[in-house]
């Protein structure tokens, strides 16, 4: 009587089989781990995030955000940085200022959005080809079977059932590598993009935080261009 059990089969597989199963066994544990790792990261990012916008939600100015921020260096301070850099480069260049401005927040958006995506590839990676590498150790240990049932001449169950059994077992494991890693892949793409919507949050109270500043500094009666400010261009 053969031991049917998964971890008996595994040991009475064929060495391409195992190691087959092996690999596949790897990803799941790559796939759990980088899950785990990766909802982490974008859940403290995002608290992180929304934890800044509370604090600077009362500032009127940039440098009253800043000074709420403090040392602060997450992606808000960052965003509060890039405006008030580009406002020193300016000088009196103000026409275009917050154009500018706006192409330094969709570039600290677009890293974000890298550093958001960066790990879901391997979940995408081994969502698609599991199933298919488990099927490539089902397809070599039946082939096997067939060969040792041409070799005993006998189509009795009880020998042909363990060997076709151990290499169906490699299919199901490429199942299970499979399913989680589409689920955590969707689960993660989810909440990356619920990070990167706080982040566009913050570029757009930053972007709003400088514009009032200009319009207090530069056009305090509504006047849009007054003698004494040289607009870029002119």
């Amino acid at each position: 009587m053969h031991d049917l059990s998964p971890w008996s089969m595994f040991l009475n597989a064929d060495l391409f089989v195992k190691a087959v199963m092996t690999t596949l066994a790897l990803a799941s544990l790559v796939t759990w781990t980088v899950f785990l790792a990766k909802s982490y990261e974008l859940r403290r990012a995002r608290r992180a995030v929304e934890g800044a916008l509370e604090r600077v939600a009362s500032a009127r100015s940039l440098n009253e955000a800043r000074m709420e921020l403090g040392d602060d260096l997450g992606v808000v301070a960052r965003l509060m940085q890039a405006a008030a850099r580009e406002w020193n480069f300016s000088g009196e260049a103000v026409k275009d200022l917050q154009e500018r401005a706006a192409s330094h927040f969709a570039e600290i958006a677009k890293d974000e959005a890298a550093q958001a995506r960066r790990g879901t590839g391997v979940l995408a990676t081994v969502g698609a080809i599991a199933p298919f590498v488990g099927l490539l150790g089902t397809v070599w240990g039946i082939m096997n079977s067939f060969i040792g049932i041409s070799k005993a001449q006998t189509t009795n169950l009880a020998v042909v059932a363990p060997g076709i059994a151990e290499a169906l077992l490699a299919t199901a494991i490429g199942l299970v590598a499979a399913i989680p890693a589409v689920v955590f892949y969707n689960a993660a793409s989810r909440a990356a993009k619920t990070y990167l919507e706080s982040v566009q949050r913050a570029s757009g109270v930053t972007a709003r935080l400088l514009s009032r500043d200009l319009d207090r500094a530069y056009f305090p009666y509504g006047v849009k261009n007054p003698p004494n400010v040289r607009l870029a261009g002119e």
